[in-house]
């Protein structure tokens, strides 16, 4: 799999992603807060911090940065973060959250480790 990518399409990836992510949590979980049952805000806040990481990577990925392991590197740490943040909240909001609530910011976490994962194997590359 690492073989075919690139910088610029594991970029592209990362914020095309975020922007699903964004619309999701910003637009879709919003109009179905009551079945979904994570606040609003916790919504909204999350919506903006996908936007914000989909202009870095698309930003990455129409400029291709000679030193771009460091910008996956640091992309890859930032969605890190973003996974444990959104796990805590989970845990925070565990008895507000429906069944549907839970298994989207599960399947969403799973989904970010594994490109996680291979962002972070990625920068490992020589090019």
């Amino acid at each position: 799999m690492l073989s075919s990518l690139t910088p610029k399409k594991l970029f592209l990836i990362d914020g095309i992603g975020a922007i699903i992510s964004a619309f999701f949590l910003g637009i879709i979980l919003v109009l179905f807060e009551s079945i979904i049952g994570m606040p609003l805000n916790v919504l909204y806040a999350l919506a903006a911090s996908a936007l914000l990481f989909a202009c870095y990577s698309l930003s990455c990925h129409f400029l291709s940065p000679s030193k771009w392991q460091l910008y996956l590197k640091l992309i890859a740490a930032v969605n890190t973060f973003y996974c444990f943040l959104t796990l805590g909240l989970v845990t925070y909001y565990y008895t507000s959250l429906t069944m549907l609530g839970l298994v989207y910011f599960l399947i969403e976490i799973v989904i970010i480790a594994l490109l996680i994962r291979t962002e972070f194997l990625f920068a490992q590359k020589k090019s």
